[in-house]
């Protein structure tokens, strides 16, 4: 991440916040993806933050040609979320030891960790009665129909359900046409780019897909109508219980 003065509103330098965020990934089980500059990719989830080491440790995955390729690189930048925030740091001499299941990645403890906020467009959670659903065949068995359940939603991204017994859907993922059904008078064909994955729990409940918005300027308004008329709601419920 370069040293510019506009990214100091999220950069975090002081040892109680970086060690109090990456606390917060370990301790929800968030997925972590390691990039590099030519490319290699892998996503795991921290093991173990040791301040008095010095030293963070990640699962290795599976595939450990593509991390040898990508700690060959030299750069490598962690990217994970922690809701609608994105997390960002570097992974500096980062190895792999041991092998087969005990294999993990270390690597020095970050000393800056950068923290964004992830959409700036208002979010709001659809209501339940309403059957909120995004309908799609599933990236990697076409003939498979996915109907999944919306977990939130605002102008540039949705959180959809991935159910614990679907094959997983790898972040990094395009969907050319998907349908978003919000209720029964609002239909919307977008397009769906998969950010990340989340497990919703240790308890297998599934899988949040955190997904980027691509829709026509048409279907721009008729979403943000359906924000207002939502947060309208969700506020005039809250008053009434008040």
């Amino acid at each position: 991440m370069p040293d510019d003065t506009s990214l100091d509103e999220f950069r975090l330098t002081s040892i109680a916040e970086v060690d109090g965020l990456l606390s917060r990934l370990l301790n929800a089980h968030a997925l972590v993806t390691l990039s590099g500059p030519q490319g290699h990719h892998c996503t795991t989830m921290l093991r173990l933050v040791d301040r008095a080491r010095g030293v963070v440790q990640l699962d290795a995955p599976r595939d450990i040609r593509s991390l040898q390729l990508l700690l060959e690189g030299g750069e490598v930048v962690a990217v994970s979320y922690l809701d609608s925030i994105k997390v960002q740091f570097d992974i500096d001499a980062a190895m792999l030891v041991g092998s087969g299941d005990d294999a993990v990645i270390t690597a020095r403890l970050p000393t800056v960790v950068y923290r964004f906020q992830r959409r700036a467009a208002f979010r709001v959670r659809p209501f339940a009665s309403q059957s909120p659903l995004a309908s799609f065949p599933h990236p990697a068995l076409p003939d498979m129909q996915l109907r999944l359940r919306m977990l939130d939603i605002s102008l540039t991204g949705v959180g959809l359900l991935l159910p614990a017994n679907v094959p997983p859907i790898e972040p990094g993922v395009r969907i050319g046409h998907a349908l978003l059904r919000l209720d029964d008078a609002t239909e919307l064909e977008v397009g769906l780019f998969i950010h990340h994955v989340t497990p919703l729990a240790p308890t297998g409940q599934g899988i949040r897909l955190g997904c980027e918005l691509r829709a026509d300027r048409q279907h721009e308004r008729t979403l943000q109508l359906y924000i207002n008329q939502t947060q309208k709601r969700q506020l005039a419920l809250a008053a009434n219980k008040a």
